[in-house]
């Protein structure tokens, strides 16, 4: 019988929780103790989703062997400020350890925190094959710590923080640096450490986000709109929301959230009597009812409208058709698609890697339904490879499954059986 092995709490930092850095002075003083520390930095922030507009940070902890713990408030020094560009040289002296570091960076750029050296702590747990990547998972299988989470979920803008989320904040980069070292012991010996640094180099080069086109599309629940006019109403309400949202720096949902909306655009109320019916189902909130001339406003420009000024009912995006038409509908696309996932999915079980971080399913959808010119009469590996590094995959990916996809793209029969369920975007949902 396998004895279970219970995971350590971590209730506290092993040197206490430091006092939060709000002053020129303490900052300075966090610089010279980390200046005087060896190793990678590990480095975490706190930010305020759901509460606030902004994904702008609130809380920022770094740590550093022989450096010290520290919690930095950059609400009392913001973007630009000579500290920062000071934290940003020091770090770049060595490696910065985050994890998930996708959500961090956008908040710590804003700063003027830009790593050159990183190790992700999550997405290498996903390359090395581990089942859970969560911190606190990945602290309990690797280091048989336990980390509690209660705080993650906290409105991080608050001031003051209370001594508990201080002390939940510091723990998250406490055994950072050993995880990080845990972590790349795994891919050195599944002989994966090559691909994980090309992974890492790729999101620091990432480019930021393009603007969304339409981004009041994104509505949740829009699959219940079926009318070009409903439409109409989904974006004034939406637009009408994202203004106040950002004046006041509040979470565009605390105003009205998007279930509210797609009530009202399903069953648009012209007064204040009408508006709270549409919504008693949905639990009427105080809160909704704050701007309601604002919302009846934009109901009835929305309404106004002529057909010509509706929104199409689909955009002209890049985008590609839900994946779910494409067996009836595109036969011919779906078709590659089957057996490149097919491919695809057997190669991440043999190397114990998740298929997305394999291949990005977007990547491979592409390439099916808009092949490279020649790649569907002839086999060229070559010519597969270009084209998939220029969407973006990687060099390592390209290798595992360039010569699978260059395959694919000569099927010309699916393989039977129910349409792969891919992780749709958010435009196909």
């Amino acid at each position: 019988m396998t004895e279970e092995i219970t995971a350590t709490p971590l209730l506290s930092p092993a040197g206490g929780v430091p006092a939060l850095i709000d002053t020129h002075i303490a900052f300075e003083e966090a610089l010279a103790q980390l200046a005087q520390g060896a190793g990678p930095f590990a480095v975490d922030a706190e930010r305020a989703s759901g509460f606030r507009y902004s994904a702008r940070a609130y809380l920022i902890q770094i740590k550093r062997d022989g450096g010290g713990l520290h919690l930095i408030d950059p609400i009392a020094f913001g973007p630009g400020h000579p500290l920062m560009a000071s934290l940003n040289d020091l770090l770049n002296t060595d490696e910065v350890i985050l994890h998930a570091s996708t959500q961090d960076l956008p908040c710590l750029r804003e700063l003027g925190i830009n790593p050159k050296r990183l190790f992700d702590t999550e997405l290498g747990g996903r390359i090395a094959g581990l089942p859970r990547v969560g911190l606190g998972p990945l602290l309990e299988s690797l280091m048989g710590i336990s980390l509690a989470k209660e705080h993650s979920a906290a409105d991080w803008s608050v001031r003051p923080l209370p001594q508990e989320w201080l002390t939940y904040a510091a723990l998250d980069v406490e055994l950072l640096v050993q995880l990080r070292n845990k972590v790349e012991s795994l891919l050195i010996d599944a002989k994966k450490d090559a691909w994980a640094k090309e992974e890492f180099a790729s999101i620091l080069l990432a480019p930021p986000a393009p603007p969304r086109v339409d981004p009041w599309r994104r509505t949740s629940g829009m699959h219940k709109i079926k009318r070009r006019d409903q439409l109409a109403i989904i974006r004034e309400l939406w637009l009408a929301r994202d203004e106040i949202a950002k004046n006041q720096d509040i979470a565009g949902g605390k105003l009205l959230n998007d279930s509210a909306i797609v009530e009202i655009a399903l069953n648009p109320p012209t007064n204040k009597k009408e508006f709270e019916k549409v919504l008693r189902p949905l639990g009427l909130r105080a809160r909704w009812l704050e701007n309601i001339k604002i919302w009846l406003d934009a109901v009835a420009r929305a309404v106004a409208l002529p057909e010509s000024q509706w929104p199409a009912m689909r955009t002209n995006a890049d985008t590609l058709p839900p994946i779910k038409l494409w067996r009836d509908k595109f036969p011919q696309k779906f078709a590659p698609l089957s057996h490149a996932r097919a491919g695809i999915e057997k190669i991440a079980e043999e190397n114990s890697i998740p298929v997305e971080n394999l291949m990005t399913p977007e990547i491979v959808r592409r390439i099916c339904w808009s092949p490279p010119a020649g790649a569907t009469d002839q086999s060229s590996p070559q010519l597969v490879r270009e084209y998939l590094l220029a969407l973006g995959a990687r060099s390592w990916q390209v290798d595992l499954v360039g010569q699978v996809i260059t395959d694919a793209l000569l099927e010309k029969e699916a393989l039977p059986g129910p349409a792969p369920v891919p992780q749709t975007t958010p435009e196909e949902g």
